[in-house]
């Protein structure tokens, strides 16, 4: 699968009280829609990715959210905080948001598939190691 991730990321976005809030625009593949998605990360925190629109919800039609931490708000599951694939020494410029492109990338496909070809851990599968 072909990424198509850009050199500059552009949003708007507010640091207050060691909270970071950015909003920006996702477009993870040239013949792909445009999501909006809201970035968080609170201090000594993990980041967490909100999708705004559109509603994936509404786009699996009915069927259940693959890899998502919580599907009203959806929050992507990009990472699984047991093995320590992300942490605070981490740009979430170099991880964050390149997950969020390449989780949109597989949703995509996910949908005309109904296939999760992301790989991961789903949240709330037990840990076999």
């Amino acid at each position: 699968m072909r990424l198509r991730v850009s050199p500059i990321c552009r949003g708007h976005g507010l640091v207050r009280r060691g909270e970071l809030k950015w909003e920006f625009d996702i477009r993870p593949t040239a013949l792909g829609r445009t999501y909006s998605i809201r970035l968080t990360f609170k201090k000594h925190g993990m980041p967490e990715v909100l999708v705004l629109a559109p509603d994936l919800n509404s786009l699996a039609d009915g069927r259940r959210l693959p890899h998502v931490y919580s599907s009203r708000p959806v929050r992507l599951c990009l990472h699984y905080p047991k093995h320590q694939e992300w942490s605070s020494s981490h740009s979430i410029a170099d991880t964050i948001v390149p997950w969020a492109y390449l989780w949109l990338a597989y949703f995509e496909d996910w949908l005309l598939s109904d296939e999760w070809k992301g790989g991961g851990k789903h949240p709330g599968e037990e840990d076999e190691s």
